[in-house]
Parts: C-alpha cells; sequence; structure tokens
C-alpha cells in the first residue's frame, strides 16, 4: 500500500489548464501506481481547460463546488459528488463558471 497525505502531494503543470492548482494524489510522481493515476485540480473562479480531445478515458469527480464539463456540444452542470466520464478521443472542455472555488478529482490510465 502506498499513502499520499493531499498536504504532501506533489504539485504539477499540466499544458492548458488555466487558474488551476493541480496534485498528484498516485501515479507517477504521486505513488506507484504502474496503470492509473489521481489527479486533483483546484479549481479558481473562472478557471479552465479549453476544448480538446485526449487519447485517454478520463474520469471527473466534483469534490467540491460546481464544474461545468463539455465535449463541445452537450455540457453538464456537475456538484459535490457527481462524476462524469470522457471516452478515448472525446473533446472535453472543464471550466468553472461559479465565483467560488472547486476541486475535482482525475483517474486515468497511465499513458503507455
Amino acid at each position: 500500500m502506498h499513502v499520499t497525505r493531499f498536504d504532501a502531494a506533489p504539485e504539477y503543470v499540466a499544458a492548458n489548464h488555466f487558474d488551476m492548482r493541480c496534485v498528484r494524489l498516485q501515479g507517477k510522481e504521486g505513488g506507484p501506481s504502474v496503470s492509473l493515476t489521481m489527479a486533483c485540480s483546484i479549481i479558481e473562479p473562472g478557471g479552465y481547460i479549453p476544448l480538446s480531445p485526449s487519447p485517454l478515458e478520463k474520469l471527473y469527480l466534483v469534490v467540491e463546488g460546481e464544474v461545468t464539463l463539455s465535449n463541445g456540444e452537450d455540457a453538464y452542470v456537475l456538484q459535490r459528488l457527481d462524476s462524469l466520464c470522457v471516452a478515448p478521443g472525446e473533446s472535453r472542455e472543464v471550466r468553472n463558471a461559479s465565483n467560488k472555488q472547486a476541486m475535482i478529482v482525475l483517474v486515468m490510465p497511465v499513458r503507455p
């Protein structure tokens, strides 16, 4: 087993993530997981990831606040403990349109 304390989780910079603080909870620099990574992002009001595709499946869980996720056609406003799955190759936009900080957890496979 491997424990990562939130206060000790390593911060990382993700491309095209604006007004967000990202920390790795498990996998890569966050721990020894070889197939999955788990990260947490704190999104400031107005913070966002622009619409873009990813080759990897992504699971999002809102832990705090309100976050809008969109595939460019449909938009979903997620609140505390709501989750969303983005299929491999599907475009996604993540946005905090509220006036309060939001926190999301992201789980995805490690890139091959």
